[in-house]
């Protein structure tokens, strides 16, 4: 089938390349990201294949429709940005990657939660500088320390093993808890006031909808502890970023890792060094030495890029092979994993 992948990268444009040997597509690769006002460039493709920061709203599915699309394959598991309900309308069906590999964002998120803790970003500037202080880089131990997941599904099951590898007492909030965590005794299921209140580091591993959006407000920023680590591998609305900088300010909070954030869409991803960024609110948070800011990298380890291509091409053949589609979104589905 003729496929056009907006928003591409070099990093998986060869990884693509490489595992479409298996299905024999006709791929094309963009650089662009799919916008109502870009959607024109998928004329004379049957499948149109896009990332997290496409957006796929009522106006780029309506021009898409009448090109000839006949298929959304989304290289993620998150489908946020997709408008489900006009493509249902339109026929068009959604595919996605369910199940990529959760180990690589919960190991990110451990990552960030090592480097904020013991301020190792600080220590390796401070000794390009040929300073050699210690002071300003006291951390604190992992071990008996308590830790808030909120989101259990595969990431987060991964998440909460590794802290408590680590020696901490793992608390847990989702809507559907996992039994099998609680036997093995790796979490216990708390309400979220439970989990503000007591945790030293919350972590989050749930998907974006009408009822995660600003999770993590003003409001629930009160209730956890001063020195709290916040850690976002997940969608970046989960967070109110202007609450998130009040706090910082106020030193409400220790620190924050942020894989993600609410603003995101035409800064990651980017090469932004010669023209800076406008975002004032994400001007605001580079300035704290207590905030670390990446450009949504959790997912990005060689067997989770291999596992995305593969299935998406999987998704695509199937299609055309007229078979049920294993991996399509519907409008009653959850969303379980991100990213």
């Amino acid at each position: 089938m003729k496929v056009v992948l907006f928003d591409s990268r070099r990093f998986e444009r060869d990884v693509f390349t490489r595992e479409n040997i298996h299905f024999g597509h006709d791929l094309t690769f963009l650089e662009s990201r799919l916008t109502p006002y870009t959607a024109e460039l998928a004329r004379g493709f049957e499948v149109v294949c896009c990332f997290v920061n496409d957006q796929l709203d009522a106006g780029a599915l309506q021009t898409l429709k009448p090109l000839g699309v006949k298929l959304i394959a989304l290289r993620s598991a998150g489908f946020n940005n997709v408008d489900l309900q006009t493509a249902a309308q339109l026929s068009l069906p959604v595919v996605r990657v369910p199940d990529y590999s959760p180990h690589a964002v919960a190991e990110f998120a451990v990552a960030l939660i090592l480097t904020l803790n013991r301020k190792i970003h600080r220590a390796y500037l401070r000794v390009r500088e040929l300073n050699f202080s210690l002071d300003g880089l006291v951390g604190f131990d992992l071990n008996g320390k308590t830790v808030g997941v909120i989101g259990t599904g595969k990431i987060g099951r991964v998440f909460a093993k590794i802290m408590q590898g680590f020696g901490c007492e793992v608390l847990a909030y989702d809507v559907n808890p996992d039994m099998d965590l609680v036997k093995s005794k790796t979490v216990k299921y708390v309400d979220l006031h439970t989990l503000y209140v007591q945790s030293d580091i919350i972590s989050l591993h749930v998907p974006l909808n009408p009822s995660t959006r600003h999770l993590i407000n003003a409001e629930a920023i009160a209730l956890m502890k001063p020195n709290v680590l916040l850690i976002n591998t997940g969608r970046g609305a989960l967070i109110e970023t202007k609450a998130l900088i009040t706090a910082l300010k106020r030193r409400k909070i220790g620190g924050a890792g942020l894989d993600v954030y609410e603003e995101e869409e035409g800064v990651f991803f980017h090469d932004l060094s010669e023209q800076g960024i406008s975002d004032d609110f994400l001007a605001r948070l580079l300035t704290f030495p207590n905030v670390i800011v990446t450009s949504h990298q959790a997912f990005l380890t060689e067997e989770a890029l291999r596992n995305i291509a593969f299935t998406t091409l999987a998704n695509i053949s199937q299609f055309e092979r007229g078979e049920a589609l294993a991996n399509e979104v519907t409008l009653i589905e959850p969303e379980l994993e991100l990213t």
